[in-house]
């Protein structure tokens, strides 16, 4: 499992249960079915009517993914190019096709196959980035699935609230306080189920996807980066340490949030 998706799962849950069992006299109080079902229920049918079935059964799916430590594998990337390239540059053709065999990352493969079909490097570029647009695109897409989940959840617990409250003016004459009591409950748990589905289970999803998708991006992005010094012919040096300060870079713009002094600022930018 993903370290930091389980650190999050065990954190919300103690906070979670702490809070009830500090603030509540009966913790139980805090489970209510009917209110459950009307957030839960409205949330699906909505989304069920916003979008086809065929994304909507990957959702699961999409669920293991952010649960699972999902690894990119970079440097056996970097090592497959490297490798590769030497072979093609030796002019050893059925030795890089038979490499190429081997090779478990399809947009490398396919990238590297076009290089040896003597395909225009214009070409290749183009062909690479319109993969990476329509892998952008389509993990956008998936993520913006529990964006909208996220925006019925809250929805669907004011509908909730609604409902409780019509009953209870309803009943409110009649003074039964066990009936006020239990549409009050629905009332009030609908808009706390739906805010807090939407905020500890759709919307992390949803970052945690668009997370993935950032760094799936940047991978893409170094093998095409390593093609195109393949198709000019670099040296396999060249290239791996290129790949990998290539790498080390994007690891500094995206980690290292240290502040930077005055005095390294004006070095940078002078450089």
């Amino acid at each position: 499992m993903n370290p930091s998706t389980l650190i999050g799962i065990i954190a919300s849950l103690l906070v979670l249960a702490s809070v009830l069992f500090m603030s509540a006299q009966d913790p139980w109080l805090f489970v209510n079915l009917p209110g459950l079902a009307i957030v839960l229920g409205g949330t699906i049918a909505a989304t069920f009517i916003s979008y086809p079935l065929s994304e909507i059964v990957r959702i699961f799916s999409l669920f293991r993914t952010v649960l699972r430590n999902e690894k990119l594998y970079t440097q056996h990337d970097i090592d497959e190019l490297v490798k590769i390239s030497r072979l093609y540059m030796d002019g050893n053709l059925p030795a890089v096709e038979r490499e190429l065999d081997k090779v478990s990352n399809p947009y490398l493969r396919s990238g590297v196959q076009l290089v040896v079909d003597m395909t225009p490097e214009e070409d290749i570029l183009d062909f690479m980035q319109w993969r990476i647009s329509r892998l952008r695109a389509r993990e956008h897409a998936e993520a913006q699935l529990f964006r909208v989940m996220a925006s019925f959840a809250p929805a669907f617990g004011m509908i909730g609230t609604l409902v409780g409250l019509i009953n209870l003016m309803f009943i409110l004459g009649d003074g039964d306080m066990v009936q006020i009591g239990q549409q009050l409950a629905i009332a009030l748990m609908t808009t706390f189920y739906g805010i807090l589905l939407a905020n500890l289970v759709f919307k992390p999803v949803a970052v945690k996807l668009e997370r993935r998708t950032e760094q799936r991006v940047i991978v893409m992005n170094m093998v095409m980066q390593g093609v195109s010094m393949m198709f000019n012919k670099r040296s396999p040096a060249l290239m791996r340490e290129t790949l990998k300060s290539f790498m080390a870079n994007h690891e500094d713009e995206i980690r290292d949030l240290r502040p930077i002094k005055a005095g390294k600022l004006k070095a940078r930018r002078s450089s």
